[in-house]
């Protein structure tokens, strides 16, 4: 603080003084509120070190930590005078105030009328409840709490450093007339301008804000960005507030290279529910043949994209959540940098859920954005229905659960499918006196299903065409054994897996398969009772699957790794294609390992090993590094299942992630990330890249303290689809607390 005190010796004052003044607040009273005097007018409580009073003047004076309150009005002050007969108070010397609404000001003087409500301030400082604080060479209070300041500044930013030494603020506005109206809860200004670290820069001749966390009409920050396609975007949002509960944002977007566009967003908050609705809608060319790297020629057309989201909390119970996705074609998204999604999904969802209990009432549509896709082959589902109930088995123990769905996919020019099943599962858990976990598992289902308009490629998809239908059924037995011991001042835990499958063989190619189209072991299902990923197709073998999974947890570092493999008993056939490490008898070798150190370090590395050769069919590695403010995110992935393309929708791929943030000062930091492609031909056969292509990059710088942000990003696109180009663009963030936010 000597220091402190130094720096400030040497600085001029400063007619607009945002620093904290050395008095406090006049506390509430702790006195109970005195009655009502006679005529009905309100009593000023006050005290005072020492008292004098001017019987022919009727006027007091009280002197030494003087403190008044009348009608939750408060003053503290080194001196009073209250001149009864006028009605006027005085106070000098450490003056503060405080209205009902928390607000204080201070000043070097204070003329006031009694009810202490309105009245003149000299070198005013107001510090707002509910955050800033507003500092003038003089102001006038109203009896309404209006109040208006002479060259005023107003800053929601500290104004002192950590070690508590006075500093400038970040941003504040100055202006030659401010006017703070309590009961709006809203600052105006005329003839301001924002000053940015010392420097003056935005003009505002007229201006207000509201305080606080409060929403109200007004401009929003604005967004300035550069592209490749649509050059220069000035994007300014203007937010109405319809209620304290709705509003709605309309944002009008303006290109150097293209014609404007208009975004709107709605959002409203209700007693059982949210609901948000985003629009946008420009005029534009774009390529009818995506491809080709040159955009067509073609008429302007309208182009847009409508984004809404709700959810609704009926009872505990019952909730309803839905989501519409619709754009009018594959390249809007991209070229706009509004989404890179390649598939957008439209959703409605009916759910009940209680102790022992679930139902939901499911639909949803499929809007395809993939450049080789059909529109007409992507599927509408509704309804989807699945019940499911926990029972407790009163006879021998365990738990039941029984399972009822149905399903309706409708294509505009592809396969329809209808499927309905009923299921029963019991399992039943035991430990063993040796400590061993053993559960036990009987599986049975029936299924009806309905196909028509088959598929004609791939025909493994397709199923038989009419009524057809199947029955399944599964006994399993799984046996854990952890064993626990102390390891290098810790602990470890070595916990041996056996389990047993039997399944008789099902009807699987005469039922089409919507829902299980990608099967790749990993260690999330390799001890899976069906290691398909939906229900269209069960695993019909029976089987061994062990592994072991060892965890030791030390000071300040855990490690976990789990292996396992499985191997089948029977010799028939089976519907597992080569290249997912299921086709064989046994099956690949798959685990996942995860290191953490503390809290600056985790690494998750997951695998899959050919059974022959110990070949790497699966490599999928990320790493966290680092802390909150500085960071280092990695991620590589490479899948070399070698699966036939036309039957697998997942394709073999391999990719480098990195991303990372390093801050170089107390507000400063900068940022990067980049996602690159390494498939070769080798891996996939269709794949124009020569084993290093970038997707995208990003760099960027920010400035972020307690009440500003201020960024500039530079981002660089590889790929051209249509007339989404890539190439480079640029974004200025810059929000200021309490405006446009």
């Amino acid at each position: 603080m000597a220091g402190c005190a130094l720096a400030l010796s040497a600085a001029p004052a400063l007619a607009q003084d945002l620093q904290d003044r050395a008095v406090q607040p006049p506390p509430p009273s702790s006195e109970p509120a005195p009655p009502p005097a006679a005529d009905g007018a309100d009593q000023v409580q006050f005290s005072a070190g020492a008292l004098e009073y001017d019987t022919n003047a009727d006027i007091v004076t009280a002197i030494g930590d003087v403190r008044m309150a009348r009608e939750g009005e408060r003053l503290r002050g080194d001196k009073v005078v209250w001149n009864r007969r006028t009605g006027r108070v005085v106070a000098t010397g450490n003056v503060a105030v405080t209205n009902p609404e928390g607000d204080i000001a201070y000043g070097d003087s204070i003329d006031l009328s009694d009810s202490l409500k309105d009245g003149v301030v000299a070198n005013m400082l107001i510090v707002l409840e509910q955050g800033g604080r507003l500092a003038a060479d003089r102001g006038r209070r109203e009896s309404d709490g209006t109040v208006a300041l002479d060259h005023a500044a107003y800053t929601p930013c500290a104004v002192v450093t950590s070690a508590g030494c006075p500093k400038e603020p970040t941003w504040k506005i100055t202006a030659v007339r401010v006017t703070y109206r309590p009961d709006r809860k809203r600052v105006y200004y005329a003839g301001g301008r924002i000053e940015l670290f010392g420097l003056p820069t935005i003009p505002l001749p007229k201006f207000s804000h509201p305080i606080g966390d409060g929403s109200d009409s007004g401009l929003l920050s604005p967004d300035v960005r550069y592209g490749r396609v649509n050059g220069f975007s000035v994007a300014v949002p203007y937010y109405w507030r319809l209620a304290p509960d709705k509003g709605l944002t309309i944002t009008p977007r303006v290109y150097s290279a293209a014609l404007p566009m208009v975004q709107g967003q709605y959002q409203q908050l209700t007693s059982i529910g949210a609901v948000s609705i985003t629009g946008y809608a420009t005029s534009s060319r774009r390529s009818d043949d995506l491809s080709t790297t040159t955009v067509a020629a073609t008429e302007k057309a309208f182009r847009g994209y409508l984004d809404g989201i709700g959810r609704f909390q009926f009872t505990p119970e019952w909730s309803l959540s839905t989501s519409l996705r619709l754009v009018t074609d594959r390249t809007f998204l991209r070229r706009y940098d509004i989404s890179r999604d390649d598939r957008l999904r439209t959703t409605l969802s009916l759910q009940h859920i209680d102790a022992d209990s679930y139902l939901a009432i499911n639909g949803w549509a499929v809007q395809t954005l993939r450049v080789n896709d059909l529109q007409g082959l992507q599927p509408i589902a509704f309804p989807e229905i699945d019940y499911r109930r926990r029972l407790v088995d009163p006879l021998i123990g365990g738990q039941v659960q029984l399972q009822v769905n149905t399903l309706a996919i409708g294509r505009a020019a592809g396969q329809d499918t209808q499927r309905a099943f009923a299921s029963a599962q019991w399992d039943l858990r035991r430990v063993t006196r040796w400590g061993q976990e053993l559960t036990l598992t009987a599986f049975a289902r029936g299924d009806l299903y309905h196909s028509s308009d088959l598929l004609t490629s791939p025909a493994i998809y397709s199923g038989e065409g009419g009524f057809q239908n199947r029955a399944i059924a599964a006994v399993a037995a799984d046996l854990k054994w952890p064993l626990i011991g102390s390891f290098l001042g810790g602990t470890q835990r070595l916990t041996p897996r056996l389990q047993i499958v039997a399944a008789p063989r099902v009807r699987n190619f005469s039922i089409p398969n919507e829902d299980s189209r990608s099967v790749d072991l990993d260690d999330s299902n390799l001890f899976a009772l069906n290691r398909f990923p939906g229900y269209d197709r069960f695993e019909d073998s029976t089987r061994a699957t062990y592994g072991a999974q060892w965890a030791i947890d030390l000071p300040g570092l855990t490690f976990e790794t789990v292996i396992g493999q499985s191997y089948r008993l029977d010799r028939r056939a089976t519907i597992l294609y080569p290249g997912t490490g299921l086709a064989d008898r046994f099956s690949d070798i798959t685990g996942r390992s995860e290191l953490r150190i503390r809290d600056v370090t985790s690494i998750v590395h997951r695998y899959r090993l050919d059974k022959d050769g110990f070949a790497v069919r699966r490599n999928e590695v990320d790493a966290t590094i680092g802390s909150r403010s500085t960071y280092l995110l990695l991620g590589y992935l490479r899948l070399n299942r070698d699966i036939f393309p036309a039957i697998e929708d997942l394709q073999d791929r391999e990719e480098a992630r990195v991303a990372g943030r390093v801050q170089f000062a107390r507000f400063w930091s900068a940022f990067a990330s980049a996602v690159v492609d390494l498939t070769d031909r080798r891996e996939d056969s269709l794949s124009l890249s020569d084993g290093f292509d970038p997707v995208r990059h990003r760099l960027g710088v920010q400035y972020e303290d307690d009440c500003l942000r201020l960024g500039v990003t530079w981002r660089r696109d590889y790929q051209d689809t249509g007339d989404a180009r890539g190439g480079n663009s640029f974004l200025l963030t810059l929000a200021f607390t309490n405006l446009g936010r």
